[in-house]
């Protein structure tokens, strides 16, 4: 059923050049979009993979940079049998990772007050958060975390968490160090939170990216770097064999994050002033996109693999509150923070996002998808090797309370894509069974959820591990070789990522934290009695 436009108010204007959509996009299944392509496999590229991207591809997971190892191109590399050779930065310290592992967090509050926090126990609990904040800050700030990597080794996983388009094209590790120079960081007895992490992060990506007069390099001109290594036989052609570039998600992020709509403007592609805007205009993103495409295109990649941008609005950070507005939408009337009961949710006193503005996002969001679409099949026709992975359609098809659970809201080509996603047999398994909702875990294990992290927004293990098998799936169809751990040996057939052995390095399914649930009752108990929370999040907007 083609679901309408939801019946609630217009909380936030429409930018002109958005067209509203009745139904998601539908999701392109083929990755080549029929058009077929003579490659040139003649030697061996040096580097079997590198990725462009954001968060998603860096493996950003319940609030922090932590688990790189397990980002989706390490899994991939993995399978390649190239894991030795892929090279990717590491995050460490006493919360593990930067800015705020909230799974570290959550096991330490765990083991200090147990399972279930009691009221009595906010004063002691306060206290401990503040001193945990602090050791993180100062490790970071002024400890071992502001030693860099240094050197002329360019990673293979050139992502750096929220970064956009414009930071993509622009940004590069000394513009990182001018920020932190300028703005010295400093010991705010209250504001326990690293300054700066973007940009302390983005320099242990960086920092060895750099050409032979030491000149900082961006993601694209370090992947360039890499590609005109060439073939290991002769030092020419394509030194790259396949390329991932994930990029655009934080050209919308913004609006579930502080439930705004703020459109892109004057100064959209100035990095020192867009971070002010929350949603790209159509024209906007396609304007920097071309930019993208036009470097992109000068990498000596054999294959180039593109993904779309998810519908932000799917995340459980962003809450569906209420019933759906009307049979057969796929909206609900409000999204809020994921704490806040249905009961005790006032629009007049949380933030929040109208289902019509939820429309609104993802209509721009599949404007974004069909330029990426359409670059992709020009560069096909023109003899290009390049992929359409279709990430958008691949969380469509997660959507549990948008659609998995609510057969009414389903889209017109829900069935002729296969309708909901099939999970691994291992996944399936499970109690309960995975599923995209807000991860909830009490003393008794894990209550709802498991493909999304603590942080609501990010994938668990699992879920970078369905990521990682989809893309594998195009690499195969792309002609890609995968070869056991040693390298040589050749694997045939179809490759699988290991779930069995993704559940059990994922501690957020193989070992849930007890006292999530109590944490986010305690959340939610001082949001709506102090307005804490809510408050905190409108005087950012």
């Amino acid at each position: 059923m083609v679901s309408s436009p939801p019946a609630v108010p217009q909380n936030q204007p429409v930018a002109e050049d958005v067209i509203l959509r009745s139904e998601a996009r539908k999701p392109e299944m083929n990755p080549t979009l029929g058009i077929p392509v003579t490659v040139n496999r003649s030697g061996t590229p040096r580097h079997r993979l590198v990725a462009i991207g954001d968060s998603l591809t860096q493996g950003f997971q319940s609030g922090a940079i932590f688990n790189t190892s397990l980002s989706h191109p390490a899994m991939i590399a993995k399978e390649l049998g190239w894991s030795s050779s892929f090279r990717f930065p590491t995050y460490g310290g006493p919360g593990d990772g930067l800015p705020l592992n909230l799974e570290k967090l959550a096991r330490q509050l765990e083991q200090e007050f147990g399972s279930t926090i009691d009221l009595w126990e906010m004063g002691p609990m306060l206290i401990f958060l503040r001193q945990y904040l602090d050791e993180i800050e100062d490790y970071w700030e002024r400890g071992e975390g502001t030693r860099l990597p240094t050197g002329r080794t360019i990673n293979h996983n050139l992502s750096v968490y929220g970064w956009d388009l414009r930071n993509t094209l622009s940004h590069n590790a000394d513009r990182c160090l001018q920020t932190l120079k300028q703005n010295p960081a400093q010991d705010d007895f209250l504001r326990q939170i690293v300054e700066y992490h973007n940009e302390r992060a983005a320099l242990h990506v960086l920092n060895t990216a750099r050409n032979s007069a030491g000149q900082a390099l961006t993601p694209l001109q370090a992947a360039a770097a890499l590609g005109i290594e060439g073939t290991q036989e002769t030092g020419a052609g394509d030194g790259i064999e396949t390329l991932l570039i994930l990029i655009g998600s934080n050209n919308a992020l913004g609006s579930i994050l502080t439930f705004k709509i703020r459109w892109s403007d004057k100064g959209y592609d100035d990095i020192n002033l867009n971070d002010q805007y929350t949603v790209w205009r159509p024209i906007h993103f396609q304007a920097e996109f071309n930019q993208i495409v036009t470097l992109a295109k000068q990498i000596r990649a054999r294959h180039i693999i593109w993904a779309t941008v998810p519908h932000v609005t799917i995340a459980p950070y962003a809450r569906g509150t209420g019933g759906k507005v009307q049979p057969g939408s796929r909206y609900f009337p409000y999204y809020t923070l994921p704490w806040i009961k249905d009961s005790d949710f006032n629009p007049k006193r949380h933030p929040h996002l109208t289902g019509f503005d939820a429309l609104v996002i993802d209509s721009a969001i599949d404007q974004y998808n069909d330029a990426i679409t359409a670059a992709v099949r020009q560069a096909r026709q023109e003899g290009r090797d390049w992929y359409l992975f279709d990430m958008a359609g691949l969380l469509d098809r997660l959507a549990a309370r948008r659609y998995i659970n609510d057969p009414t809201a389903r889209p017109s080509w829900w069935d002729a894509v296969g309708g909901a996603y099939p999970l691994p047999p291992v996944l399936q398994a499970l109690s309960p069974v995975p599923d995209s909702r807000f991860y909830i875990s009490g003393p008794k294990g894990r209550i709802q959820g498991g493909l999304f992290s603590l942080d609501g927004i990010h994938p668990t293990t699992i879920g970078y591990g369905i990521l990682a098998q989809e893309v594998i799936k195009v690499m195969q169809q792309a002609g890609v070789k995968f070869y056991e751990s040693d390298g040589k040996t050749e694997r045939k057939g179809e490759i699988q990522i290991s779930f069995p052995r993704l559940v059990a390095i994922d501690t957020l399914i193989s070992n849930p934290p007890r006292s999530v649930v109590s944490i986010i009752d305690k959340i939610g108990w001082i949001d709506q009695n102090f307005n804490i929370v809510s408050g905190l999040v409108r005087s950012n907007l």
